[in-house]
């Protein structure tokens, strides 16, 4: 195991955390650091949150992006709010009903770090488990949240490792929270908020696939996985990432919970989202909890529809 400040001396995953900045996740036999979750804050127009960036195939390359000169408060892979009762705590402009997006500073919050409850490496595990506070601009205490990221199943031979991210959100105000975003605000096809994964500039055009279909088109469609594959820069070959419901997450809506529909492109930029209010705000009671569990697998190669499904079955949850 690894303390706080220290590193794991076994021979399999090896955490190194960095006090009041971030945990890094390696793997030695390849020599790569698969992630950074970095939980220092950073600028307030932003939205300050904490985040998973750089994220690494086993063969070292990227496959994320990092403030991006088109967003740059994309950081990632991140959750967040993009409309949250009037709040943003997605970062950067603010769409508004009618007016566009508008630069409202007094608009965007935050996600402030308040504790560790675990950080540990063990074989080829490794564990963050955070709380969090979000807040509007104002300060004021909105959320509480506990998250669970799982480092699991490096597969060296094959060339792919998975993490699983799991969130349970508590409204702590005395009103409901309403979770949305720009469609909801009525701005069409652009539903994101949520689990937010923005991949490297090199991704540009590449091969969206669902269960059911390819392409751009997948845009508030509804299944249990997404992926994009793309070409890196700098270095030769593809790599695919892959997001994928807990089976308690309901995606459709079928027991009668909020349903979830993806947010993705592959123009401009390349993003993907379970996004959690796309055409309709999702209310939280007072007291209430929102939880949500996604996996994200990171493949070198470009995997096709079958490649990823069969990856799925053998690896259930």
């Amino acid at each position: 195991m690894s303390a706080a400040g220290g590193a794991d001396e076994g021979g399999g995953l090896r955490l190194v955390h960095s006090l009041g900045d971030r945990i890094t996740v390696s793997d030695p036999a390849s020599g790569v650091e698969l992630l950074a979750y970095v939980y220092r804050p950073e600028a307030a127009w932003e939205a300050p949150r904490p985040y998973l960036h750089p994220l690494r195939t086993l063969r070292g390359d990227l496959v994320t992006g990092y403030r991006p000169n088109d967003h740059r408060w994309h950081k990632g892979l991140s959750l967040t709010a993009s409309h949250l009762s009037g709040a943003n705590l997605w970062g950067g402009n603010t769409y508004v009903r009618g007016e566009g997006y508008l630069a409202l500073p007094e608009r965007v919050g935050s996600m402030v770090h308040v504790g560790f409850d675990e950080v540990a490496a063990d074989g080829d595990r490794a564990v963050v488990a955070e709380r969090l506070t979000w807040h509007p601009y104002g300060g004021e205490l909105w959320a509480e949240e506990s998250r669970r990221i799982e480092v699991h199943d490096v597969d060296r031979d094959a060339g792919v490792w998975a993490l699983t991210w799991a969130s349970a959100v508590t409204n702590r105000r005395e009103e409901p929270l309403r979770f949305g975003s720009p469609s909801t605000a009525g701005r069409e096809l652009d539903g994101y908020t949520g689990l937010f994964w923005r991949g490297p500039r090199s991704f540009r055009g590449g091969r969206i696939i669902g269960p059911d279909g390819e392409g751009p088109g997948l845009m508030a469609s509804q299944s249990e996985w997404l992926a994009v594959t793309g070409e890196h820069d700098g270095s030769d070959g593809h790599a695919t990432v892959v997001v994928a419901h807990a089976p308690g997450n309901d995606h459709t809506g079928a027991r009668g919970t909020h349903p979830a529909h993806w947010f993705v492109r592959n123009e401009p930029f390349v993003g993907l989202a379970p996004s959690w209010a796309f055409f309709d705000e999702l209310e939280l009671a007072p007291g209430d909890t929102l939880t949500r569990r996604y996996r994200v697998i990171v493949a070198d190669g470009a995997w096709g529809r079958e490649e990823i499904a069969g990856y799925l079955e053998s690896h259930p949850w």
